[in-house]
């Protein structure tokens, strides 16, 4: 048995009495589709801001099957018109509670880019069309719950609420705000991977407990005046450095188990021969056990950026169900209590919830419109979840936990031969099999003890922890027998790699090469530089150069051309002008013009967010950090950084110029094979002259005539030429400048 186990199974819950009606052909999405079921009314109605596919890379899909199979009746609600609380009640009044979700995505990050500029499509809608989920759709979809049934309870999850738990930094305002449960006034919200902890409330609500009732339910967040009964208190300026290891106490709850007799008689302990009574000693709590840590309140970190950083802190050590405190933040005269993370599913609770009744398509009502996010996916398959790399800038973490959740090899063989019998147009190509990285599948920590017990944020920086276990056999075996599933031609990795563990088995990149890489492999280095690099929690560029040796040497033996294609960030907290130049120099030289840059995007909660906010290393212990790091904020130098990195870019080179004679690296100008951007030309010089708003600069090739009539007001008819003709010169610089 796993160390990190619950107590119950997810599918070991009666069945609610609704299970008599069996699964739904498709979770109904309007009255008509309920009348055909029989249904006189939904249990459950999931409010999503995602079109409805039905399928398992779709969240509210996910959470309606498992509800499904747990015997509720569970309706969808899909991209409502949030104007009125009108299109909340289409489906009636749930008996049991709203579940609200902003979708796949965060509604923020899915609506604007990290320039904060609007963007006019939206993969997860029918006919990509932006616009049909509201700012904060979590905030907005709850409340009109609440307009609707004022006595039902909503709870909220996804990803959006799962990254404002707590007082969070927020981007597009710029500034901190509360908790989304007080905002969106739900009765509870479920953070991570929901299938536990929403179970356990649906079978609560169901057998008439209170809300009040549910306040101490793993992996969920609630409102309260104060903290549970019976727990014990620390304030989180008590809290050790990261890093630590708690003590694991004695599993009988003494330390004098064992002793000798010779032991008893020097401490002058008779035994005699009279039986005496014994006092069973109950085991004692581990130091974790019914234990809070106080955050600083709202009012605080919105204000202090040390106690900002501080309490990020402090959450981020406390994300391991094995040991991970609940955590207590003061909002006003109420304060948001944060149960323990949910433990991670096992196996076989993965291979149930995969293997629920999808029908792997979207919903009949959108006939032919496409939804690019289900074109994407339609054809790969989810092998994993979590990821213990903890990049700062990723949420993953902060959603999905660091416990790598695998499934069966015949579970996802299973899936892809329902690809290829339900997909429409399957062509024989597997997408992917991945997950949030391709080649964790299986892998976990080899102690038990550590795994249960480490505050670590990442297992492989700075260096692959010596617990962590790097053979990525079972993903090789899984491989080998995806390409044997009768009917499938190819199949492709399109996950990211993670190639600082993949050096670690060579045969795993043997087999990714000659077999699983359409002739470009995509991977993330995303820095050159040791500064942003350690800001980012990402190995140095040796190990890219290691893998890069390895990827060379593995697709010539196997006769083919492939190249790999790797993704930089730019303008990331911890970067500075220079790391960026230094940058694009070794793009350069390898001869990369990277087409798409990432700018860096400050999402709530990530540790990277919290340096971008507060200009202090997180990472490390606040009481004594005195590092003050480089912070790209301003919306100039973010371009700027951008610009560096397409530095191919004819557009950003009068950017990059001016920056680069500030820093005193003119030098990298010129047309040599070492400068970074070519020299202005005559062209440019131009341009540059006509946008400062004076004449032309006139000279001997422009002609004599020009320099007597520099000074005369031009001519209305314009001049003729030797045609008869009457020339435009105006519109003939446009023209050549253009």
């Amino acid at each position: 048995m796993a160390a990190l186990s619950a107590e119950r199974s997810l599918f070991s819950y009666p069945k609610y009495w609704a299970e008599c009606y069996g699964p739904s052909p498709f979770l109904p999405t309007s009255r008509e589709e309920m009348d055909a079921l029989g249904w006189d009314s939904c249990d459950i109605i999931i409010v999503t801001g995602d079109a409805y596919v039905d399928h398992p890379s779709f969240g509210m899909a996910v959470i309606g099957r498992v509800l499904e199979a747990q015997g509720f009746r569970v309706g969808i609600i899909s991209q409502p018109d949030w104007s009125s609380k009108d299109a909340f009640m289409s489906l009636g009044k749930p008996n049991l509670f709203y579940g609200v979700t902003a979708g796949n995505m965060d509604s923020m990050i899915n609506r604007y880019t990290a320039e904060k500029r609007l963007r006019h499509d939206d993969a997860y809608t029918a006919g990509n069309v932006g616009g049909k989920r509201p700012d904060r759709a979590v905030i907005v979809y709850s409340q009109r719950c609440k307009e609707a049934y004022k006595d039902v309870p909503v709870v909220i999850g996804g990803i959006e609420a799962s990254l404002r738990r707590i007082a969070h930094f927020d981007y597009w305002s710029e500034k901190v705000r509360r908790s989304v449960i007080f905002d969106a006034k739900a009765d509870i919200l479920i953070y991570g991977n929901a299938e536990r902890p929403l179970v356990e409330v649906a079978h609560g609500i169901a057998a008439g407990k209170t809300m009040d009732e549910m306040h101490d339910i793993r992996g969920t967040a609630v409102i309260r005046k104060e903290p549970l009964p019976g727990w014990r208190g620390s304030d989180s300026t008590a809290i050790d450095k990261i890093g630590k290891i708690d003590p694991i106490p004695n599993p009988y709850g003494a330390d004098d188990v064992g002793c000798s007799k010779s032991e008893f008689k020097q401490a002058g302990i008779e035994l005699g021969v009279e039986a005496k009574p014994i006092t069973i000693q109950p085991p004692r709590l581990k130091p974790w056990e019914k234990v809070y840590v106080k955050l600083p309140a709202y009012e605080q970190v919105s204000v202090n950026k040390p106690l900002y950083a501080h309490a990020s802190r402090i959450l981020h050590q406390e994300t391991n169900p094995g040991c991970a405190r609940a955590l207590f933040q003061r909002h006003g005269d109420r304060s948001v209590w944060v149960n323990p993370p949910a433990f991670p599913l096992e196996t076989q609770e993965m291979d149930d919830v995969f293997g629920l009744p999808y029908q792997r398509v979207p919903h009949p009502s959108y006939g032919d419109e496409k939804i690019p996010a289900y074109d994407m996916i339609k054809t790969s398959v989810n092998i994993m979840r979590g990821c213990f790399g903890g990049c700062s800038f990723c949420s993953i973490t902060e959603h999905e936990g660091r416990i790598i959740q695998s499934r069966s090899e015949q579970s996802i063989i299973d899936e892809i031969e329902q690809i290829r019998d339900k997909v429409p147009g399957f062509t024989g190509v597997i997408s992917d099999l991945g997950g949030p990285t391709a080649n964790m599948y299986k892998l976990r920590c080899k102690s038990k003890k550590a795994e249960s017990t480490c505050r670590r944020l990442s297992c492989v920086f700075p260096d692959i922890c010596k617990h962590m276990d790097t053979d990525q056999t079972p993903t090789v075996n899984l491989y080998r027998k995806a390409r044997e599933v009768e009917g499938v031609k190819k199949v492709l990795i399109a996950s990211g790699v993670r190639y600082d563990l993949a050096i670690e088995d060579p045969n795993y990149v043997k087999e990714l090469v000659t077999h699983h890489v359409g002739g470009y492999l995509k991977i993330a280095p995303e820095h050159t530089e040791n500064g942003p690099l350690s800001k980012m929690m990402k190995p140095g560029m040796g190990t890219y150069d290691r893998f890069k040796e390895l990827f060379e040497k593995y697709s010539k033996e196997a006769g083919k051309k492939q190249y790999l294609i790797p993704y930089f960030i730019s303008a990331h907290p911890g970067t500075t002008d220079l790391d960026m130049v230094n940058m694009a120099l070794w793009l350069k030289r390898h001869d990369f013009k990277l087409d798409q840059v990432q700018n860096f995007y400050p999402s709530p909660m990530a540790n990277a967010t919290t340096i971008y906010h507060t200009e202090m290393n997180s990472l490390k212990n606040i009481k004594n950090n005195t590092e003050v790091v480089s912070v790209p904020k301003g919306a100039r130098q973010r371009r700027l950084h951008k610009a560096i990195l397409r530095y191919h870019d004819p557009a950003g080179w009068p950017m990059i110029r001016e920056a680069l004679k500030k820093m005193g690296k003119a030098n990298l100008i010129g047309n040599g094979p070492n400068c970074l951007v070519p020299s202005e030309s005559r062209d440019e010089q131009r341009k540059s002259g006509q946008s400062k708003g004076g004449r032309p600069a006139l000279s001997r090739h422009t002609g004599f005539g020009q320099f007597n009539k520099a000074n005369t007001k031009p001519k209305v008819g314009g001049n003729k030429s030797r045609g008869g003709k009457s020339v435009n010169f105006s519109k003939s610089r446009k023209k050549a400048s253009s």
